[in-house]
């Protein structure tokens, strides 16, 4: 059977997610971003996580030479700082990047992780990146951007 791609990914869009930037640095000791969803816990003893990656995004190459990575979540406040991540970059946004253990992290958002390549899995125009976390923190309190059937979203409280 052939799923249709765009299909696919509309009804992925279905599962409302959490908005983080993955950083990674190059051979220069650049720090490059990718606004990504595609990231989950995988085990807690130890503390796994893991980042799906596109075959085709500069930060595949990265993550997969550098054997680590950082998921920075993001606040529904920094709605800008996932749309200069996402390919439409904004030379006024001021960034400011932090390293811990030589991981590159933002400075702002809810928390960070950093993790050392574990494992990699390549499944189709994706890899797995597998990580142990390496250190995590709380930034700052802040209700997270939440992105759903292709638009971004706020938690709303239930009455």
């Amino acid at each position: 059977m052939s799923i249709d791609p765009k299909a696919f990914r509309n009804r992925c869009g279905d599962f409302a997610t959490g908005v983080t930037i993955i950083c990674s640095k190059d051979e220069n000791n650049e720090v490059h971003g990718m606004t990504a969803n595609g990231f989950m816990s995988v085990s807690l003893d130890p503390a796994l996580i893991v980042v799906s990656i596109g075959k085709n995004q500069k930060t595949h190459g990265l993550i997969k030479a550098a054997g680590e990575y950082s998921v920075n979540i993001l606040a529904e406040s920094q709605m800008p700082v996932s749309n200069h991540f996402a390919g439409r970059p904004d030379p006024e946004l001021n960034l400011e990047f932090g390293e811990v253990d030589n991981i590159p992290i933002l400075k702002e958002c809810i928390s960070y992780f950093t993790a050392k390549v574990t494992a990699m899995h390549d499944e189709g125009d994706h890899t797995l990146f597998i990580g142990e976390v390496q250190a995590m923190d709380t930034v700052k309190e802040e209700a997270p951007l939440l992105f759903h059937a292709g638009r971004y979203n706020a938690i709303k409280e239930q009455s």
